[in-house]
């Protein structure tokens, strides 16, 4: 399908019960401006994620930042994408490295709810995100070895995901098969599928 067929639809969920337009809007898009994010504004959002609840106040995430202004940063942390992902990430005008601490500060005992927490920070700077009209798309497809090379990160800590930050841009900027992506419709599984009572697969 050429390009110039491909017709933005609105991204919003079209959700069976009423939620708050926040978690509504926020989508995944791989098109990015190039317009530039605030450092101020970029503090409210990490200040977002520093909030966020974890096992035993822990507050194990830790994250490495890039902007697209500072371009040897900027290309030092996109290697650290895979080939795939680098073909769109690149460019948004953040990236941003999530990583977590795997024990515990008190008693260095194994902390299995880690990487369950840097997923909730993460979660709190993508709605924080979202009220300014920012985009936010996580990516599993790292080179989490190329980190711990490129940045010394200690063993104590786990390179999980990356994720773009930036404002939404068009859709023609991107390959035909990506760009395809972009404009279909949003799903998710039905709640009879993901919550069950009484006992495991009950609807």
């Amino acid at each position: 399908m050429p390009k110039e067929d491909l017709d933005m639809i609105s991204k919003e969920a079209e959700t069976n019960y009423p939620i708050h337009n926040l978690l509504r809007k926020r989508w995944s898009p791989r098109s990015f401006s190039d317009q530039s994010i605030d450092e101020e504004l970029l503090h409210q959002l990490f200040e977002a994620a520093r909030w966020a609840p974890s096992s035993y106040n822990e507050q194990p995430w830790r994250f490495i930042v890039a902007r697209k202004e500072e371009e040897e940063a900027f290309s030092k942390l996109s290697k650290v994408i895979n080939d795939f992902n680098r073909t769109w990430a690149t460019d948004a005008p953040v990236l941003v490295l999530g990583l977590a601490k795997q024990s515990f500060d008190a008693n260095g005992r194994p902390n299995r709810h880690a990487n369950h927490d840097l997923g909730q920070a993460i979660a709190h700077l993508t709605f924080e995100a979202t009220r300014h009209d920012l985009f936010v798309h996580q990516m599993a497809g790292i080179l989490p070895d190329k980190a711990r090379e490129l940045y010394d990160i200690s063993e104590a800590y786990k390179p999980l995901t990356m994720f773009t930050i930036g404002y939404e841009g068009e859709v023609d900027s991107l390959p035909i098969k990506l760009a395809e992506k972009e404009t279909t419709l949003r799903s998710r599984k039905p709640l009879d599928d993901i919550v069950f009572k009484g006992q495991w697969g009950e609807k």
